[in-house]
Protein backbone atom coordinates (compact mmCIF):
# COMPACT_ATOMS: atom_id res chain seq x y z
CA UNK A 1 0.00 0.00 0.00
CA UNK A 2 1.56 3.68 -1.19
CA UNK A 3 1.72 5.90 1.58
CA UNK A 4 -0.71 9.23 1.86
CA UNK A 5 2.35 11.23 0.04
CA UNK A 6 3.56 9.05 -3.17
CA UNK A 7 6.50 11.77 -3.18
CA UNK A 8 7.85 10.69 0.47
CA UNK A 9 7.06 6.84 -0.73
CA UNK A 10 9.28 7.07 -4.04
CA UNK A 11 11.89 9.11 -2.21
CA UNK A 12 12.11 6.29 0.31
CA UNK A 13 12.45 3.49 -2.66
CA UNK A 14 15.25 5.83 -4.28
CA UNK A 15 16.89 6.01 -0.92
CA UNK A 16 17.41 1.97 -0.51
CA UNK A 17 18.64 1.70 -4.13
CA UNK A 18 22.35 0.38 -3.91
CA UNK A 19 23.20 3.03 -6.82
CA UNK A 20 23.61 6.97 -6.76
CA UNK A 21 20.34 8.25 -8.40
CA UNK A 22 20.16 12.28 -9.54
CA UNK A 23 18.11 14.57 -11.30
CA UNK A 24 19.02 17.34 -13.49
CA UNK A 25 16.63 20.15 -14.35
CA UNK A 26 16.56 21.91 -17.83
CA UNK A 27 18.95 24.24 -16.46
CA UNK A 28 21.49 21.25 -15.78
CA UNK A 29 20.98 22.16 -11.77
CA UNK A 30 20.72 19.28 -9.83
CA UNK A 31 17.09 19.02 -8.33
CA UNK A 32 17.45 15.66 -6.24
CA UNK A 33 19.78 12.91 -5.12
CA UNK A 34 19.34 10.32 -3.08
CA UNK A 35 21.38 8.74 0.19
CA UNK A 36 24.02 6.34 -1.91
CA UNK A 37 24.51 9.27 -4.08
CA UNK A 38 25.18 11.55 -0.92
CA UNK A 39 27.61 8.69 0.10
CA UNK A 40 29.46 8.20 -3.21
CA UNK A 41 30.04 12.11 -4.00
CA UNK A 42 30.74 12.35 -0.08
CA UNK A 43 27.98 15.69 -0.19
CA UNK A 44 25.00 16.26 1.69
CA UNK A 45 21.77 17.00 -0.49
CA UNK A 46 21.27 20.62 0.94
CA UNK A 47 25.27 21.21 0.36
CA UNK A 48 24.84 20.45 -3.82
CA UNK A 49 20.99 20.74 -4.88
CA UNK A 50 20.42 23.57 -6.77
CA UNK A 51 24.58 22.82 -8.22
CA UNK A 52 25.54 23.08 -12.01
CA UNK A 53 26.19 19.66 -13.35
CA UNK A 54 29.56 20.30 -14.15
CA UNK A 55 30.19 20.95 -10.23
CA UNK A 56 28.37 18.09 -9.56
CA UNK A 57 30.49 15.43 -11.81
CA UNK A 58 33.86 17.99 -11.28
CA UNK A 59 34.99 14.52 -9.49
CA UNK A 60 35.85 13.00 -12.72
CA UNK A 61 36.48 14.27 -16.44
CA UNK A 62 34.13 12.34 -18.20
CA UNK A 63 30.97 13.13 -17.66
CA UNK A 64 29.98 16.59 -19.13
CA UNK A 65 27.12 19.11 -19.10
CA UNK A 66 27.28 18.37 -22.98
CA UNK A 67 26.81 14.47 -22.65
CA UNK A 68 23.31 15.72 -20.48
CA UNK A 69 22.55 18.62 -23.42
CA UNK A 70 22.72 15.50 -26.02
CA UNK A 71 20.31 13.50 -24.06
CA UNK A 72 17.55 16.31 -23.08
CA UNK A 73 17.91 17.44 -27.02
CA UNK A 74 17.44 13.69 -28.74
CA UNK A 75 15.54 11.81 -25.79
CA UNK A 76 18.18 9.54 -26.52
CA UNK A 77 19.85 7.81 -22.93
CA UNK A 78 23.60 7.51 -22.84
CA UNK A 79 25.74 5.26 -20.83
CA UNK A 80 29.23 6.25 -19.64
CA UNK A 81 31.39 3.13 -18.83
CA UNK A 82 33.86 2.75 -16.50
CA UNK A 83 34.15 6.28 -15.46
CA UNK A 84 36.71 7.20 -12.49
CA UNK A 85 35.57 9.13 -9.35
CA UNK A 86 38.97 11.00 -7.99
CA UNK A 87 36.91 10.06 -4.15
CA UNK A 88 39.06 9.82 -1.16
CA UNK A 89 40.62 7.48 0.34
CA UNK A 90 40.73 6.03 -3.38
CA UNK A 91 39.27 6.62 -6.79
CA UNK A 92 36.32 4.21 -7.84
CA UNK A 93 35.07 3.13 -10.91
CA UNK A 94 31.40 3.75 -11.86
CA UNK A 95 29.22 3.52 -14.79
CA UNK A 96 27.06 6.71 -15.48
CA UNK A 97 23.45 6.00 -17.46
CA UNK A 98 22.49 9.55 -18.37
CA UNK A 99 18.27 8.76 -19.50
CA UNK A 100 15.60 11.53 -20.18
CA UNK A 101 13.12 12.15 -17.69
CA UNK A 102 9.69 12.84 -18.93
CA UNK A 103 7.82 15.43 -18.04
CA UNK A 104 5.22 17.27 -19.37
CA UNK A 105 6.95 21.11 -17.73
CA UNK A 106 10.13 20.86 -18.56
CA UNK A 107 12.95 18.26 -20.08
CA UNK A 108 14.97 16.59 -17.58
CA UNK A 109 17.78 14.11 -17.18
CA UNK A 110 17.90 11.56 -14.82
CA UNK A 111 21.92 10.05 -13.68
CA UNK A 112 21.97 7.00 -12.64
CA UNK A 113 25.89 5.86 -11.03
CA UNK A 114 26.21 2.47 -10.40
CA UNK A 115 29.85 1.56 -8.49
CA UNK A 116 31.19 -1.12 -10.96
CA UNK A 117 34.24 -2.03 -8.47
CA UNK A 118 31.79 -2.59 -5.90
CA UNK A 119 31.09 -5.91 -7.85
CA UNK A 120 34.46 -6.58 -8.03
CA UNK A 121 35.08 -5.81 -4.14
CA UNK A 122 31.99 -8.35 -3.31
CA UNK A 123 33.86 -11.41 -5.38
CA UNK A 124 37.36 -10.19 -3.66
CA UNK A 125 35.82 -10.41 -0.11
CA UNK A 126 33.70 -13.69 -1.01
CA UNK A 127 37.35 -15.35 -2.02
CA UNK A 128 39.58 -13.90 0.69
CA UNK A 129 36.89 -15.20 3.33
CA UNK A 130 37.10 -18.80 1.93
CA UNK A 131 40.83 -18.21 2.20
CA UNK A 132 40.50 -16.73 5.70
CA UNK A 133 38.40 -20.17 6.53
CA UNK A 134 41.28 -22.86 4.80
CA UNK A 135 43.91 -20.94 6.83
CA UNK A 136 42.65 -20.47 10.00
CA UNK A 137 41.98 -24.31 9.70
CA UNK A 138 45.16 -25.18 8.78
CA UNK A 139 46.41 -22.58 11.48
CA UNK A 140 44.22 -24.50 14.15
CA UNK A 141 45.58 -27.85 13.35
CA UNK A 142 49.24 -26.76 13.09
CA UNK A 143 48.82 -25.34 16.85
CA UNK A 144 46.96 -27.93 18.43
CA UNK A 145 50.11 -30.49 17.00
CA UNK A 146 52.81 -27.90 18.49
CA UNK A 147 51.11 -27.59 21.82
CA UNK A 148 51.55 -30.83 23.35
CA UNK A 149 55.53 -31.61 22.31
CA UNK A 150 56.16 -27.89 22.87
CA UNK A 151 54.72 -28.34 26.81
CA UNK A 152 56.95 -31.53 26.54
CA UNK A 153 60.01 -29.86 25.62
CA UNK A 154 59.91 -27.09 28.41
CA UNK A 155 59.10 -29.39 31.09
CA UNK A 156 62.02 -31.22 30.20
CA UNK A 157 64.20 -28.30 29.89
CA UNK A 158 62.76 -27.66 33.47
CA UNK A 159 63.90 -30.74 35.02
CA UNK A 160 67.48 -30.13 33.19
CA UNK A 161 68.04 -26.80 34.64
CA UNK A 162 67.29 -27.62 37.87
CA UNK A 163 69.80 -30.42 37.70
CA UNK A 164 72.58 -28.62 36.13
CA UNK A 165 75.53 -26.51 38.50
CA UNK A 166 77.11 -24.99 35.84
CA UNK A 167 75.73 -21.15 35.50
CA UNK A 168 77.51 -21.42 31.70
CA UNK A 169 75.26 -24.79 30.76
CA UNK A 170 71.89 -23.22 32.92
CA UNK A 171 71.91 -20.43 30.36
CA UNK A 172 70.86 -22.60 27.49
CA UNK A 173 67.94 -24.48 29.25
CA UNK A 174 66.62 -20.68 30.12
CA UNK A 175 67.34 -20.06 26.41
CA UNK A 176 64.99 -23.35 25.55
CA UNK A 177 62.26 -22.08 28.09
CA UNK A 178 62.21 -18.89 27.25
CA UNK A 179 61.51 -19.95 23.43
CA UNK A 180 59.25 -22.31 24.92
CA UNK A 181 57.13 -19.48 26.62
CA UNK A 182 57.49 -17.70 23.33
CA UNK A 183 56.43 -20.32 21.07
CA UNK A 184 53.57 -20.73 23.86
CA UNK A 185 52.09 -17.33 23.78
CA UNK A 186 52.58 -17.73 19.53
CA UNK A 187 50.21 -20.79 19.59
CA UNK A 188 47.55 -18.94 22.25
CA UNK A 189 47.54 -16.06 19.44
CA UNK A 190 46.72 -18.29 16.59
CA UNK A 191 44.33 -20.00 18.47
CA UNK A 192 42.36 -16.47 20.32
CA UNK A 193 40.37 -15.74 17.33
CA UNK A 194 38.02 -18.84 17.86
CA UNK A 195 36.43 -17.60 20.77
CA UNK A 196 32.86 -16.82 20.18
CA UNK A 197 32.27 -13.25 20.61
CA UNK A 198 29.89 -12.48 23.35
CA UNK A 199 28.23 -10.05 22.10
CA UNK A 200 26.43 -6.73 23.66
CA UNK A 201 25.75 -3.26 22.76
CA UNK A 202 29.21 -0.72 22.79
CA UNK A 203 30.04 1.97 22.29
CA UNK A 204 32.32 2.13 18.87
CA UNK A 205 34.27 5.51 20.34
CA UNK A 206 34.80 4.06 23.77
CA UNK A 207 36.63 1.14 22.18
CA UNK A 208 38.82 3.56 20.16
CA UNK A 209 39.77 5.96 22.88
CA UNK A 210 40.86 2.82 24.79
CA UNK A 211 43.12 1.44 21.88
CA UNK A 212 43.68 5.25 21.21
CA UNK A 213 45.45 5.58 24.74
CA UNK A 214 47.18 2.34 24.85
CA UNK A 215 48.83 3.06 21.67
CA UNK A 216 49.75 6.76 22.63
CA UNK A 217 51.42 5.70 25.64
CA UNK A 218 53.62 2.93 23.53
CA UNK A 219 54.40 5.04 21.11
CA UNK A 220 57.47 7.21 20.43
CA UNK A 221 56.16 10.82 21.76
CA UNK A 222 57.09 12.29 18.01
CA UNK A 223 54.17 9.83 16.79
CA UNK A 224 50.95 11.65 17.10
CA UNK A 225 47.09 9.92 17.15
CA UNK A 226 44.28 12.17 16.15
CA UNK A 227 40.67 11.11 16.37
CA UNK A 228 37.87 12.29 13.71
CA UNK A 229 34.85 10.74 15.31
CA UNK A 230 31.65 10.97 13.93
CA UNK A 231 29.32 11.18 16.90
CA UNK A 232 26.29 10.00 15.74
CA UNK A 233 27.09 6.26 15.23
CA UNK A 234 24.56 4.08 17.37
CA UNK A 235 26.13 1.92 19.45
CA UNK A 236 27.72 -1.11 17.92
CA UNK A 237 26.57 -5.17 18.44
CA UNK A 238 30.14 -6.68 19.76
CA UNK A 239 32.06 -8.06 21.94
CA UNK A 240 33.92 -5.68 23.14
CA UNK A 241 37.05 -7.21 23.95
CA UNK A 242 37.60 -8.86 20.98
CA UNK A 243 37.12 -5.80 18.98
CA UNK A 244 39.59 -3.68 20.96
CA UNK A 245 42.33 -6.32 20.06
CA UNK A 246 41.37 -6.45 16.68
CA UNK A 247 41.68 -2.80 16.51
CA UNK A 248 44.45 -2.37 18.69
CA UNK A 249 46.47 -4.69 16.20
CA UNK A 250 45.89 -2.88 13.32
CA UNK A 251 46.65 0.58 15.01
CA UNK A 252 49.97 -0.76 16.39
CA UNK A 253 51.17 -1.74 13.10
CA UNK A 254 50.02 1.87 12.22
CA UNK A 255 52.27 2.82 15.01
CA UNK A 256 55.15 0.40 13.52
CA UNK A 257 54.80 1.70 10.11
CA UNK A 258 55.34 5.33 10.57
CA UNK A 259 58.15 4.56 12.72
CA UNK A 260 59.76 7.01 15.45
CA UNK A 261 57.76 9.93 13.99
CA UNK A 262 54.41 10.43 12.16
CA UNK A 263 50.91 11.06 12.15
CA UNK A 264 48.08 8.62 12.75
CA UNK A 265 43.92 9.02 12.59
CA UNK A 266 41.15 7.11 13.71
CA UNK A 267 38.18 8.29 11.67
CA UNK A 268 34.47 7.20 12.08
CA UNK A 269 31.69 7.53 9.63
CA UNK A 270 28.21 5.86 9.34
CA UNK A 271 28.27 4.39 5.35
CA UNK A 272 24.84 3.41 3.97
CA UNK A 273 24.24 0.70 1.53
CA UNK A 274 27.07 -1.48 2.35
CA UNK A 275 27.30 -5.32 1.44
CA UNK A 276 29.23 -7.49 3.58
CA UNK A 277 29.72 -11.02 2.86
CA UNK A 278 26.74 -12.16 1.51
CA UNK A 279 24.41 -9.44 3.40
CA UNK A 280 23.34 -6.09 2.00
CA UNK A 281 23.37 -4.10 5.20
CA UNK A 282 21.10 -0.47 5.40
CA UNK A 283 23.83 1.19 7.25
CA UNK A 284 27.23 0.31 8.79
CA UNK A 285 29.90 2.02 10.76
CA UNK A 286 33.55 2.26 9.01
CA UNK A 287 36.54 2.71 10.98
CA UNK A 288 39.56 4.29 9.10
CA UNK A 289 43.12 3.54 10.34
CA UNK A 290 45.34 6.26 8.09
CA UNK A 291 48.87 6.67 9.33
CA UNK A 292 51.44 8.54 6.66
CA UNK A 293 54.21 5.84 6.90
CA UNK A 294 56.03 4.32 3.88
CA UNK A 295 53.20 2.55 2.73
CA UNK A 296 53.00 -1.80 2.03
CA UNK A 297 54.73 -2.87 -1.02
CA UNK A 298 52.55 -3.75 -3.65
CA UNK A 299 53.54 -7.07 -4.03
CA UNK A 300 52.32 -7.49 0.01
CA UNK A 301 48.71 -5.69 -0.61
CA UNK A 302 47.46 -8.48 -1.21
CA UNK A 303 48.17 -10.96 0.91
CA UNK A 304 48.46 -9.12 4.57
CA UNK A 305 45.60 -10.21 5.76
CA UNK A 306 47.08 -13.99 5.48
CA UNK A 307 48.68 -15.82 8.01
CA UNK A 308 52.58 -15.37 9.06
CA UNK A 309 52.75 -12.82 5.64
CA UNK A 310 54.86 -9.69 7.26
CA UNK A 311 57.09 -6.79 6.04
CA UNK A 312 58.56 -6.69 8.70
CA UNK A 313 61.54 -8.39 10.10
CA UNK A 314 60.32 -8.83 13.79
CA UNK A 315 56.79 -9.53 12.83
CA UNK A 316 54.99 -12.88 13.42
CA UNK A 317 52.18 -11.93 10.17
CA UNK A 318 49.50 -12.89 12.73
CA UNK A 319 48.10 -9.42 13.98
CA UNK A 320 46.39 -8.72 10.81
CA UNK A 321 45.11 -12.23 10.61
CA UNK A 322 43.47 -11.82 14.17
CA UNK A 323 41.72 -8.66 13.11
CA UNK A 324 40.21 -10.16 10.05
CA UNK A 325 39.22 -13.13 11.96
CA UNK A 326 37.78 -11.00 14.53
CA UNK A 327 36.01 -8.34 12.64
CA UNK A 328 34.50 -11.49 10.42
CA UNK A 329 32.89 -12.83 13.40
CA UNK A 330 31.10 -9.50 14.10
CA UNK A 331 29.80 -10.12 10.37
CA UNK A 332 32.28 -7.38 9.18
CA UNK A 333 35.23 -6.92 7.06
CA UNK A 334 38.98 -4.63 7.29
CA UNK A 335 40.01 -3.83 4.25
CA UNK A 336 43.48 -1.87 3.14
CA UNK A 337 44.49 0.48 0.86
CA UNK A 338 48.54 1.49 0.78
CA UNK A 339 50.30 4.46 -1.26
CA UNK A 340 53.32 6.14 -0.13
CA UNK A 341 52.68 8.35 2.67
CA UNK A 342 48.83 7.36 3.02
CA UNK A 343 47.65 3.77 4.84
CA UNK A 344 44.09 3.28 5.31
CA UNK A 345 42.92 0.40 7.09
CA UNK A 346 38.96 0.37 7.03
CA UNK A 347 36.83 -2.07 9.33
CA UNK A 348 33.31 -1.81 8.22
CA UNK A 349 30.89 -3.02 11.42
CA UNK A 350 26.98 -3.51 10.66
CA UNK A 351 24.47 -1.58 12.16
CA UNK A 352 21.24 -3.33 12.27
CA UNK A 353 18.10 -1.28 13.36
CA UNK A 354 17.54 -4.30 15.81
CA UNK A 355 20.53 -3.26 17.32
CA UNK A 356 19.51 0.20 18.11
Amino acid sequence: MIDADPAAFYRRILDNLADAVLLFDQHLCLIYINMPGEMLFALSARQVLGARAHNVFALTDSVTEEDLLRVMETGASLTKRNVTLNVQPQPITVNVILTPALDESAPRVLAEVQQVDRHLRISMEEQLMAQQNAARMLLRGLAHEIKNPLGGLRGAAQLLHAELRGEELREYTRIIIDESDRLQLLVDRMLEPNKPPQMSLVNIHRILERVRQLVQVEAPPKVFIQRDYDPSIPPVLGDSDQLIQAILNIVRNAAQAVGKEGTITIRTRIHRQVTLGNRRHALAAKIDIVDDGPGIKPELLGQIFYPMVTGRAEGTGLGLSIAQSLISQHGGLVECASSPGNTVFSIYLPLEKSHE
